[in-house]
């Protein structure tokens, strides 16, 4: 009869590969790595995951190579599945090869089937040289971009990333790096040998230039603040679009509420400048509400907020970039958190206080046009709940890419009294028409009735008291919520974004 001892040597090889992979790059890479502040690709697994819960497939792929570059597997955030793949950039510098690759895919391909995020956790230098072609190896981009719209997709970048490896972050739905990521097509070497550019990783790709080019969202100080920002992230969406986002449990800060201090923070006249986060802080359960992309287009706020305990997005104008005016940045990085909210099924809050898009030469070599018109695509066609609220103006095309007309299939729509809006405002009609004094007077005070008259013909549901803002949301979404008889299922999208 058999026994163990028939299967020590067995286990014991196991064991011994295992450790192998485990070791990651060795000591002495992992010292260095550790020396510049920096967890290791296990060490940021275990930060991201609730305590104990990684179980790792393909531990053994790569053979010598520990893990072939790649940490991957499954655990809980929250409580909840995802998939989780880290780049070990201990090991030949985390680059991928075809082992790598297969993981890469996997990874995907169980999100996607499983119906939970998947969670990229990346430092790697790209495809790995081999002098030969793959192949008809399935490349992991492609498993990733039948991910879009039906699970949540977020990257970590702790580090210099790419190539290939790169390209992971601007095909995710969300994407956050350290102080030390940086991010590009092709590193320092390559760029000199093909161009002649002498340039730095950081002057190439780093914080600086992928924040304020778009390609990264958001920037963390270290590699904890970056993990705990995913999860918090994370903590918005339902695990798939076959599910609608979580509310939480009923609290102190998530029953109606008078908002006064609005009063003060809102200017009655528009030319005064303010500060729309202050008008969030007062709005939702707590001022502890999450922005998405802070520092690109900042003429528009993005944020991921609860509203009665019910996770949501929202839109706002900030009169104090740019006095509201919407230029192509701003419209692109809210066409984009759109599309990813509407996807996840988050109910869409637009706070509307602008005097149209851009204008100027500038801004219409910027394509100022074409994004506004890729924003106006993504929020009219956006089948989520939509509660809109003017509060001083919106102005022609500027009104309608932030869901201000009143038959866009808004749950709710509200304006303060006294909002301005038109196809321009009284001051550039008064411009553009050379008017005459007596005219322009008349132009101002029709400007200033337009919101009565509006009400009057239900161009708004109603204008409300800037006291009755969070209330008047609130009943709104809680009406909305009630659509939601049926199971959630992906949006299917036709429209070809401008």
């Amino acid at each position: 009869m058999a026994g163990t001892g028939d299967w020590q040597e067995t286990l014991g090889e196991l064991a011994r590969r295992r450790d192998h992979s485990r070791a990651m790059g060795g000591d002495e890479r992992l010292a260095k790595h550790h020396g510049k502040g920096k967890l290791d690709a296990r060490g940021r697994i275990d930060h991201l995951l609730d305590k104990g819960s990684f179980r790792e497939f393909g531990s053994l792929v790569g053979g010598d190579i520990a893990a072939d570059g790649i940490v991957a597997g499954a655990g809980l955030i929250d409580g909840r599945p995802v998939m989780v793949g880290a780049e070990d950039f201990t090991t030949l510098a985390g680059s991928i090869g075809p082992g790598g690759n297969a993981k890469r895919y996997r990874l995907a391909e169980l999100a996607l089937s499983d119906r939970i995020p998947l969670v990229m956790l990346l430092e790697g230098a790209g495809f790995r040289p081999s002098g030969e072609h793959y192949g008809r190896t399935p490349t992991d981009l492609l498993a990733q971009a039948r991910c879009s719209g039906k699970v949540p997709t977020v990257s970590g970048l702790f580090g210099p990333s790419a190539g290939h490896g790169a390209l992971v972050a601007p095909v995710c739905d969300w994407t956050i790096m350290t102080s030390q990521g940086a991010i590009f097509t092709a590193g320092p070497p390559v760029v000199k040998e093909s161009t002649g550019e002498d340039i730095s990783k950081e002057q190439l790709g780093g914080p600086d230039v992928a924040l304020s080019s778009g390609v990264i969202h958001n920037l963390g100080s270290d590699d904890a603040a970056v993990l705990d920002d995913i999860r918090r992230y994370l903590s918005y969406f339902p695990s798939s679009a076959w599910s609608y986002p979580a509310s939480r449990g009923a609290d102190e800060t998530t029953g109606p509420r008078s908002t006064p201090e609005l009063l003060e923070i809102v200017p009655r006249g528009n030319r005064r400048v303010y500060d729309m986060r202050a008008v969030l802080d007062a709005v939702f359960d707590s001022p502890d509400w999450f922005e998405v992309q802070p520092k690109f287009g900042p003429a528009i706020i993005c944020a991921l907020a609860h509203l009665g305990g019910h996770p949501v997005a929202v839109v706002a104008n900030q009169p104090r970039v740019l006095a509201g005016s919407i230029d192509a940045d701003a419209a692109d990085k809210a066409a984009h958190f759109i599309t990813v909210a509407d996807s996840f099924h988050l109910p869409i809050v637009f706070l509307a206080d602008n005097p149209g898009m851009l204008p100027g030469s500038r801004s219409e070599k910027s394509g100022v046009l074409r994004s506004g018109a890729r924003m106006f695509a993504a929020q009219t066609t956006a089948t989520t709940i939509k509660l809109h609220v003017t509060l001083r103006k919106a102005y022609g095309f500027g009104s309608m890419v932030m869901s201000l007309l009143g038959f866009d299939n808004q749950s709710a729509t509200y304006a303060y009294p006294g909002a301005t809006m038109g196809a321009m405002s009284a001051a550039a009609l008064s411009r553009a028409s050379h008017a005459a004094e007596d005219v322009e007077a008349r132009l101002r005070q029709a400007e200033v009735d337009a919101s009565f008259r509006s009400a009057g013909h239900l161009g708004f549901d109603d204008l409300i008291h800037p006291e009755e803002t969070r209330d008047a949301l609130l009943d709104g979404l809680s009406r909305g919520i009630h659509r939601r008889q049926a199971a959630a299922e992906p949006v299917a999208r036709t429209t070809i974004t401008p």
